[in-house]
């Protein structure tokens, strides 16, 4: 999640434990810092941009690490202030703050070590865009209140936090919904996984991504459609560079990040392996061109995004526009694009691209 509401959280939650007793903005304020340290691993420089991207939310998102650091801050902290009586509901803050941490980063897609240094596995449930207002401003509104009405009005807190939680257990539930929309309508057709995820800002309009041998499609599902028919666009893949490039070691490294979506490009002279989870219509936020020598670093693509152009799309497809996508060709030059036979996809709502 986005550091705004890491820092929201992490002040919640501190000032939930401790607000009874300590200050209510001496809580705010060190759940606010241990709300943002798991994430400085993004100044690390681990060689490469592949490196940089598949180790960001490692080590120092351990939930193991983690609570091995929180005594060591929590005495920190208590030593600066002389509450070193209130050492265990301290400690209580401080865990929970850094527990909540990376767990609430498991709700995006991206991919967080929660195992390490057991298991490099990527958790991510998928059901939370990296940056959701929703979730965001209950948590802000209720620690805004508290730290301007004092300790007496700890109720807000705690109400924001409560609404916050339960707009994940929202989110989980619709794209569970999605999840089962989007089998039934494949469940005749030859595809190795699908993967459903919310469009920005927002779980009411949620895209919806299909991996075959030949191609990728891609939908998109509102909350608010009566017809619960999917329309995918087909995205052709390459199975000979596929096979050509299966084994090189960045390639397989990006795959298993990805749990397999991913897609392999020739672009001119080069090679591009792209992350397929996150973006949509051929926008994506990670692509990387893949060296041909062992020496060279491995190169990620600037990205052009226009975020109000993308947030303009998702509310009229929501109103029921289905227009040309962000950053999508236009109709009239989709003619320049290969076509790609997808009917056996999902018959009778499929286009090609």
């Amino acid at each position: 999640m986005d550091s705004l509401s890491q820092i929201a959280l992490g002040s919640a939650v501190a000032v939930a434990v401790m607000g009874k007793h300590t200050s209510v903005r001496k809580a705010a304020l060190w759940g606010a810092v241990a709300g943002t340290l798991p994430d400085l691993d993004v100044f690390i420089d681990y060689g490469d941009d592949l490196s940089n991207m598949v180790q960001h939310r490692g080590f120092t998102h351990s939930l193991l690490y983690l609570s091995l650091l929180a005594p060591f801050l929590t005495l920190l902290v208590c030593k600066i202030h002389r509450e070193m009586p209130n050492f265990a509901r301290w400690l209580l803050a401080i865990w929970l703050v850094l527990f909540t941490h990376p767990l609430l980063d498991t709700m995006t897609i991206y991919g967080t070590q929660l195992l390490q240094p057991f298991s490099s596995y990527p958790f991510g449930i998928g059901s939370l865009f990296i940056i959701d207002p929703l979730y965001t401003l209950p948590l802000l509104i209720g620690l805004v209140w508290v730290l301007i009405k004092g300790r007496r009005s700890l109720a807000a807190n705690t109400a924001g936090l409560t609404l916050s939680c339960c707009y994940l257990l929202w989110s989980v539930a619709a794209q569970q919904h999605v999840i089962q929309n989007a089998e039934k309508q494949l469940a005749a057709t030859d595809y190795h996984q699908v993967l459903v995820t919310p469009t920005a800002m927002n779980t009411l309009l949620w895209r919806v991504l299909v991996m075959t041998d030949t191609a990728y499609y891609e939908g998109f599902y509102s909350i608010f459609d009566k017809n619960t028919e999917i329309i995918f666009q087909a995205y052709p893949l390459d199975p000979q560079l596929y096979r050509q490039y299966q084994l090189h070691p960045d390639v397989q490294t990006l795959a298993a990040f990805t749990h397999g979506f991913y897609a392999l490009s020739q672009q001119q002279e080069q090679v591009v392996v792209t992350d397929l989870r996150m973006g949509q219509q051929q926008n994506y936020a990670f692509s990387f061109i893949v060296p041909q020598q062992a020496e060279l670093h491995t190169e990620r693509l600037p990205r052009a995004l226009d975020l109000g152009d993308t947030l303009g799309w998702v509310w009229r497809t929501l109103r029921g526009q289905h227009a040309t996508g962000p950053n999508q060709l236009p109709h009239s030059l989709t003619s320049q694009v290969p076509a790609v036979d997808c009917h056996h996809l999902a018959p009778a709502q499929c286009n090609s691209h």
